[in-house]
């Protein structure tokens, strides 16, 4: 469900621009999401701030940090108040937690069926995340599944919500 507003527990889907944004978009397509148009995650909590995960460590930043810019905000259809305030109330919890470039070539090798030991254990890591995962582990944690397509958990590009929320 897309919003023009957005409300505490949505996510926010947008671009990144430069270096950073065309390696996204590397790794996106390599798995599998095609040269897509949201390079970037991140959930919004209330008193217009919002979480996100960067090359410094998952933070804790105003909302407004993204005003002028093409932001597209989803939730799940039918997304009770209670859950949003799980949602955001989970967000807490990875204030700090390191991002990972490696994430996505963690994500490929699984689409792409290598056999690496431990690959399901290093993709749904808490330690290190890429945005998209650090959303969906919010949502997690407060009891909302947003794919129900058997993945595993942590293999979850930007583009994976869009897809799912968005089109």
């Amino acid at each position: 469900m897309k919003h023009t507003h957005p409300l505490p527990g949505d996510i926010g889907l947008t671009q990144i621009s430069g270096v950073t944004g065309r390696l996204i978009r590397f790794g996106q397509w390599i798995n599998g999401d095609g040269f897509a148009d949201y390079e970037h995650a991140f959930l919004v909590l209330p008193g217009d701030r919002l979480l996100e995960a960067e090359p410094g460590g998952a933070r804790i930043r105003q909302l407004t940090e993204y005003d002028g810019s093409d932001v597209l905000y989803v939730c799940p259809k039918r997304l009770t108040e209670q859950q949003r305030e799980g949602v955001c109330a989970a967000a807490d919890r990875y204030v700090g937690v390191p991002y990972s470039f490696l994430d996505y070539a963690a994500i490929a090798t699984h689409r792409f069926h290598l056999p690496v030991p431990g690959l399901r254990r290093y993709v749904a890591s808490t330690r290190h995340m890429i945005c998209s995962q650090l959303v969906d582990q919010c949502y997690q944690d407060a009891g909302v599944h947003l794919f129900a397509d058997g993945r595993w958990p942590g293999y979850v590009t930007p583009m994976a919500l869009y897809t799912l929320l968005a089109s």
